[in-house]
């Protein structure tokens, strides 16, 4: 069957993978991998129980109008982030100033993931760098207060914090990324961050330089 609970189980060497074939030689970033490597995520965030639905839910609806755009019939001007925001600009695709029912473009729906990505780096490096006994639910809050959390209304940043005080220990959290012992996950996530926050970088800049980075 397709959907075994071996295909829904997180394996952090995947996310490792995806992310490596996400950057080109020029550093153009693959939107498939990108995509392919958020899928990867959102079986991290709900291997770890109903804590981060509020995040993976987006996450998969942002993933599956991302999909939409590869797959619909300008789908070779979303092959890459840079295609994809040199089309939009081009083209007056861009929503930005939020109007009623006007359709989610590209740029707006990848900030999204954009932003929780930061996010996800921050706290996996703190996990990565932390000792056995450190409190996860602690890091989990730093990193969410320095990144997503200014993005965030009120009452969701308010049960992010209840969320959070909840979180399984650090062994936990090495347990679900299913590549071995803690020392294994520790040196896969010193190869997997760089390439991740390579990736969240270019995005970063691209969105700078085009004016992007505040849309509604």
């Amino acid at each position: 069957m397709a959907n075994s609970a071996d295909d829904q189980k997180f394996c952090l060497r995947e996310v490792l993978d995806t992310f490596r074939l996400c950057l080109s030689e020029d550093k153009e970033v693959s939107m498939e991998h990108y995509v392919a490597g958020w899928r990867g995520l959102v079986k991290f965030l709900n291997s770890l129980g109903s804590v981060f639905t509020f995040i993976s839910k987006d996450a998969v609806n942002k993933i599956q109008i991302l999909v939409g755009f590869l797959n619909g019939e300008s789908g070779p001007r979303y092959v890459t982030i840079q295609s994809m925001v040199k089309y939009e600009l081009d083209n007056g695709l861009v929503d930005l100033n939020k109007r009623g029912s006007h359709p989610e473009s590209g740029c707006r729906t990848l900030l999204r993931l954009h932003r929780a990505l930061k996010w996800l780096e921050i706290f996996l490096e703190r996990l990565r760098t932390s000792s056995e006994d450190s409190k996860t639910s602690v890091m989990c809050a730093d990193a969410y207060n320095v990144s997503l959390a200014q993005h965030h209304p009120w009452v969701i940043r308010k049960a992010a914090g209840v969320a959070f005080c909840v979180l399984p220990g650090r062994p936990t959290f090495m347990e679900v990324m299913n590549v071995g012992t803690p020392a294994q996950v520790v040196a896969m996530l010193g190869e997997a961050l760089p390439l991740i926050s390579e990736v969240y970088q270019i995005t970063e800049e691209l969105y700078a330089q085009n004016n992007l980075l505040d849309l509604p």
